[in-house]
């Protein structure tokens, strides 16, 4: 039987408003080679200066990864010759990671595995390469943005190990606001060190580059775990090499062997000055995370949310921040969150819209929920007004107000519960023998009479002041 060695690294992008060392747009989706200037293309006599909002994103980086931070970093030059990067050096730390010896927990089969982090280090992107048919193309808008390395300890023993892992990453990043990781886009990158062994000897490394999504990450793995034990099996020797994944083929290909390791002849990059952090600015950024999606989940489960719809809320980040914004207000985060999931969730898909594409803020998701407590307005009526609600930029109580115009005055609707109650004898009886929830009977009978044309706080008040009189 054969034990798996993994290691991975992964690759983030930093959300920042301008690159690492130069003051172009991050937002390398722009038309290719937009969001470029001199720094960019290392036109000579230019120098970087740094984005200190990538610096306090690499600390977030770290503190969520419970790693110990570096209070004197300096960058380093990796050095290499390739296209996509004009000055022949990257701009990367080397000796000085801003955060070392982190961890995070994962989950398998009920239990907790911790995997642990070497080290967490900043550096700038390169150009994106293009390759089609006998020519090259290089896009320079992602030249230069801001980005953490993750490498992990060869701790995971699966693909399934694996795939936990880079969840768990992707989600501590994604809700603290230090990327979007969106795997597929190319802002969260994974390469993936694996090999096997029938010994606690660690067998040849054979490295995976830049797997197209999480799960791939996992087929990936097995894939090429697989591949060395019939090479070994049939007797034959594994070689240190990297391979790619092929999607077509689900599975890996080689590029190159590594007959040498490789020499990138670091040295300090002489252009930018140490850098040096307090225990005063780390603590600020660390008193100013926000909740991260296991704190929320927590939160979610103990307020009485079904745990399938937790988890419909964590995948939904917009969702699980609006929830997060009312926790220590009156609201219910049961009604809010079956309104997010459910007509609101409905309406967004039908329009092909996210929600801040409309005037449904934070602001007036307040007001609903305190129209809901004050038994102002119920699920019909609030689907009714769904429409208004998204699109309308009249405030949320004139759009009550005028929904409820056209509700059946207080005097009709007595009317209509005299008579419901009347006809509804066994059921009184059953009320006054102690049997309160019968109430809701004659709450439904009501509904269905006026077709819902009524306020829920009224019908309960005139049904209990004609329950009083009998």
């Amino acid at each position: 039987m054969y034990k798996k060695t993994i290691g991975l690294e992964v690759h983030v992008e930093l959300k920042t408003n301008s690159k690492f060392f130069s003051s172009s747009l991050n937002n390398y989706n722009s038309l290719p080679n937009h969001n470029v200037n001199y720094i960019d293309l290392a036109y000579p006599g230019t120098l970087p200066t740094i984005n200190k909002e990538a610096i306090n994103q690499g600390i977030r980086a770290a503190l969520l990864l419970n790693a110990s931070i570096s209070k004197e970093m300096h960058f380093d030059r990796k050095n290499y010759f390739y296209p996509d990067i004009p000055k022949n050096y990257q701009i990367t730390q080397n000796d000085t990671p801003i955060g070392k010896n982190g961890y995070i927990e994962i989950e398998i089969n009920g239990e907790k595995k911790k995997i642990r982090i070497h080290d967490i280090h900043l550096e700038e992107d390169t150009a994106k390469s293009i390759h089609k048919e006998d020519k090259s193309y290089l896009d320079f808008n992602r030249a230069g943005l801001p980005l953490v390395e993750i490498v992990s300890e060869a701790d995971m023993s699966s693909g399934e190990e694996a795939i936990l892992y880079l969840e768990k990453l992707r989600e501590l990043f994604l809700y603290a606001g230090i990327s979007d990781c969106k795997i597929e886009e190319g802002s969260m990158r994974c390469d993936a060190n694996i090999s096997i062994s029938k010994t606690d000897k660690l067998g040849t490394k054979v490295e995976i580059k830049n797997i197209g999504s999480i799960s791939n990450v996992g087929i990936a793995i097995d894939k090429e775990a697989k591949r060395q034990e019939e090479l070994l099996n049939n007797g034959e020797e594994i070689k240190a090499q990297t391979r790619r994944y092929d999607d077509s083929l689900k599975d890996t290909v080689l590029m190159r062997y590594k007959e040498t390791g490789n020499d990138y002849r670091y040295y300090k990059e002489a252009d930018i000055p140490m850098f040096y952090l307090t225990d005063e600015e780390i603590e600020t950024i660390k008193n100013n995370l926000p909740m991260t999606a296991a704190e929320l989940r927590k939160v979610f489960k103990d307020s009485g949310i079904l745990d399938i719809n937790i988890e419909k809320l964590i995948k939904n980040k917009e969702y699980s921040l609006m929830l997060s914004k009312i926790i220590d207000k009156d609201y219910s985060l049961v009604i809010a969150s079956n309104l997010l999931l459910g007509p609101i969730s409905q309406y967004l898909n039908e329009n092909s819209k996210n929600i801040e594409d409309t005037l449904f803020t934070n602001k007036r998701f307040e007001d609903v929920l305190k129209a809901f407590l004050d038994e102002e307005i119920d699920n019909k009526m609030f689907k009714d007004m769904l429409k208004d609600f998204m699109e309308s930029e009249e405030s949320t109580f004139d759009i009550i107000k005028k929904y409820k115009e056209d509700l059946i005055d207080e005097d009709s609707l007595r009317t209509i519960i005299i008579e419901i109650i009347n006809n509804s004898k066994t059921e009184v009886e059953e009320i006054k023998a102690g049997n309160t929830r019968k109430i809701q009977y004659l709450v439904g009978q009501t509904m269905k009479k006026t077709n819902g044309k009524v306020s829920p706080k009224s019908i309960n008040q005139i049904i209990n002041e004609e329950l009083g009189k009998l």
